[in-house]
């Protein structure tokens, strides 16, 4: 265990300590958002994003462990356990080095390799590559054996390629040397199969595509996956060869086992063994490995950007206590109307008919100013699906027509509104409300807080990922799921207020124990203390040291139930009170006091400094909330359809995605827009996200509208002008080639995607 803890430990760049309290406390049942806040003296302040990792890798780490005891069992029952061999696997420090050893003693069916060897050819097999002197034919005239199945001479040199081959495939060296190198130099070319032209036509960009293997983004590796799982793609790995059509890495396995061509009478027969060994055992071994090790860091990558859009989606800044009127868009079905309070409970509900074909705009802005006025309501909240362009303008009219109620009007994602809608949640939250009422509330909801909102929804419903559905489901719904589990925590929650699926993601909390907090504060009232959280069915005290701190009582008999800080650390305060000499109630928020304070005079053998600092930053500002300011975006008017979009127009919108090659923008026409990694800024990023979030207000201007392929292209550097962008577009795109694949240097060069290209030559001029 001490060698996974200091691998760990030097991975992350901390003190083996650091990492073994970790492991315990992870080990005790302790989550990470609990350490991360209130564990900092024990683990030395590793923060959340180290303890996810450290949590992966021992993870990792342990299935390891485990493998290698395994693969040491099966090897010394066979009685073939070296002790060379065994210092090579205990000191495999990856499964992929580990099952390369374990490789020639795994059991398996019965090769040609061993049944030549039973015929008695491995001292052939052996003798011609010792000495490549021997004249193969006539050493194998001594084999020659019907009885064994050896009929003749070819029969012999067969056997004894078979063996020679897969005596080479199972060299765990050879091979790390081999899949090194084809990581290094090899090249993914993708062709469209024969016929299915017309059904390829999305994957176009990939139609004569080649990239090198180890450069390919994570965006196009799913893509090209994805078009050879519907059978629209052939994607082949390929590598230089000379002209000969000899393989560089035919040339290491030769030089590895000894064989070499000088002329020999065994020289030509082991040089096609080689060969023979490269193209039908090694290569397709290798061939597979690397395509799965592609799709796997593609996945890998794919899930991290979804995760990081998850993120900055769910900390988006709430609206906070407000009344909306909630808007769920729709034509012939009319737009369905949900008011919720300020505290989020539906207070009433409507359809309207401003659309074709009832037109029925004067009544429906008539019937929304009589709801805001009687509510009080502050903001209306459009969802920006089908007829939302059309309800905004509705919005819009309805606030230049009755300004007396000051009201505010936005659009917002509705992804995953209809999902809720239909949910078992929602059928136990809303159950008098008509299924298609309930998208309304979330609409409106979500604009209130995002976070209580959007917790209610499959993460993978919201829309904020590229290619989610071609991952691997497991481990995306594990990371989104801890994404989800920070998020909550570092926001806090109050218990007497939220939703059963906002509680099931606090700390130490799940489903059951959210649903009995819910049923004990509706049979008993809202929470007066945190103490009374241990009088809920199944929530004993571990579980209360877990959660007790991220879950906020407003207005209860402690103020520091309002606060983050954590009822075991109520005694610090109770220092820094008799210190200041003042209740808590003068002591709170108290900038001028508490900045005086030094933390080091309240600290004892459990609380050190970290925690005592964090207390008295509480206490400047108890529960406060680290999500940003509440803004709100302006769509242009009369800009509503993609058509309405014209070159070099500058337009404000809000981010709804981000990936590795750019952002999209939503800019209201029902569209989303791509910013290029290439148009996002005027000096060089390596990651969209070091310019933007989901989220973020921006303004862009139209470089390229592509209507037949609804695609928009936009730039956020508003100094780039689109004569420019499509004279590089028109200089930049290349001829069809039907050459064999680039070299490793010329595929990185290639740009892929008329719009791509185009940014790039923008970016060098």
């Amino acid at each position: 265990m001490q060698k996974i803890i200091d691998k760990i430990a030097q991975e992350l760049a901390v003190a083996s300590q650091q990492v073994n309290a970790g492991v315990e406390l992870l080990d005790e049942g302790a989550t990470v958002p609990f350490i991360a806040r209130y564990r900092k003296e024990k683990t030395g302040g590793l923060d959340d994003i180290q303890l996810r990792t450290l949590e992966e890798r021992l993870g990792y780490l342990r299935e390891l462990e485990d493998r290698r005891g395994v693969v040491l069992k099966s090897i010394e029952e066979q009685g073939k356990l070296t002790d060379e061999l065994k210092k090579d696997i205990i000191g495999a420090d990856t499964k992929t080095r580990l099952e390369d050893l374990y490789f020639p003693y795994q059991p398996k069916r019965r090769t040609k390799a061993q049944i030549a060897r039973e015929a008695g050819l491995e001292p052939l097999a052996l003798a011609l590559l010792e000495n490549q002197a021997l004249d193969p034919e006539a050493e194998a005239k001594a084999y020659v054996d019907a009885d064994k199945g050896v009929e003749d001479t070819k029969a012999a040199l067969d056997g004894a390629r078979q063996i020679l081959m897969e005596r080479f495939a199972e060299d765990a060296g050879l091979i790390g040397k081999l899949r090194d190198y084809l990581w290094e130099n090899g090249v993914i070319k993708s062709t469209v199969i024969g016929g299915k032209e017309k059904e390829a036509s999305k994957f176009s960009d990939y139609s004569e595509y080649d990239e090198a293997i180890s450069k390919i983004p994570s965006h196009r590796a799913l893509a090209l996956f994805r078009g050879r799982n519907e059978g629209l793609l052939n994607v082949e790995l390929v590598v230089d060869e000379d002209v000969q059509g000899t393989s560089p890495c035919e040339l290491t396995i030769a030089r590895q086992v000894g064989v070499e061509d000088k002329g020999r009478p065994a020289d030509g027969w082991l040089r096609d063994t080689v060969r023979w060994a490269w193209k039908v055992k090694i290569f397709t071994h290798l061939d597979l490995e690397l395509k799965m090790r592609l799709r796997e860091s593609a996945e890998e990558e794919a899930i991290r950007v979804f995760g990081s859009n998850l993120k900055d989606l769910l900390l988006a800044a709430p609206a906070g206590h407000l009344g909306i009127i909630g808007l769920d868009p729709g034509l012939r079905t009319g737009v369905k109307v949900a008011v919720v309070d300020t505290t989020g409970k539906v207070v009433d509900t409507a359809t309207i008919y401003p659309h074709a074909p009832r037109k029925q705009w004067d009544e429906s802005i008539s019937l929304l100013a009589a709801l805001a006025k009687k509510h009080g309501t502050q903001l209306v909240s459009i969802g920006n699906g089908t007829a939302s362009r059309e309800t905004d303008r509705l919005a819009l009219e309805l606030i230049k027509r009755h300004p007396e109620l000051k009201l505010q009007k936005l659009v917002v994602s509705e992804a995953g509104a209809s999902v809720y809608s239909a949910s078992e949640l929602a059928s136990s939250e809303l159950p008098d409300l008509d299924v298609s009422l309930r998208g309304a509330v979330s609409i409106a909801r979500r604009l209130q807080d995002p976070l209580a909102e959007l917790v209610k929804i499959d993460p993978k419903s919201i829309g904020v990922g590229q290619y989610q559905h071609d991952v691997n489901q497991v481990r995306l719904a594990r990371t989104l799921d801890n994404v989800v589990e920070d998020c909550v925590n570092s926001v806090g929650v109050d218990v007497n207020t939220a939703s059963p699926a906002l509680l099931g993601q606090v700390s130490g909390l799940n489903k059951t124990l959210a649903d009995n907090i819910v049923q004990f504060r509706n049979e008993n009232g809202a929470f007066k203390n945190r103490k009374q959280l241990l009088k809920v069915q199944r929530l004993g005290e571990k579980t209360f040291e877990q959660a007790a701190g991220f879950l906020r009582i407003t207005n209860g008999d402690n103020p520091l139930d309002a606060s983050s800080v954590h009822p075991e650390a109520y005694p610090v305060v109770e220092r820094i009170l008799a210190v200041a000499d003042k209740p808590i109630s003068d002591v709170i928020g108290d900038q001028g006091l508490l900045r005086k304070l030094q933390p080091g005079q309240f600290t004892d053998e459990q609380f050190g400094i970290p925690t005592v600092t964090d207390i008295i930053n509480e206490l400047e500002k108890p529960g406060r909330d680290p999500r940003g300011e509440f803004k709100t975006a302006t769509f242009q008017e009369g800009v509503e359809e993609i058509s309405d979009l014209k070159s070099d127009m500058v337009l404000e919108g809000v981010v709804t995605n981000v990936t590795n090659f750019g952002a999209f923008v939503d800019v209201g026409v029902h569209q989303d827009g791509l910013v290029h990694i290439s148009a996002m800024s005027d000096k060089f990023i390596k990651d969209p996200r070091e310019v933007v979030k989901a989220g973020d207000l921006v303004k862009v201007k139209v470089m390229e509208v592509d209507l037949e392929r609804r695609r928009i292209g936009l730039s956020m550097r508003l100094a780039d002008r689109s004569d420019e962008l499509q004279l590089s577009t028109r200089s930049s795109r290349p001829a069809p080639s039907r050459q064999k694949p680039k070299t490793k240097k010329q595929s990185q060069q290639k740009q892929n995607g008329t719009m791509a290209a185009a940014f790039a030559n923008a970016l060098k001029r």
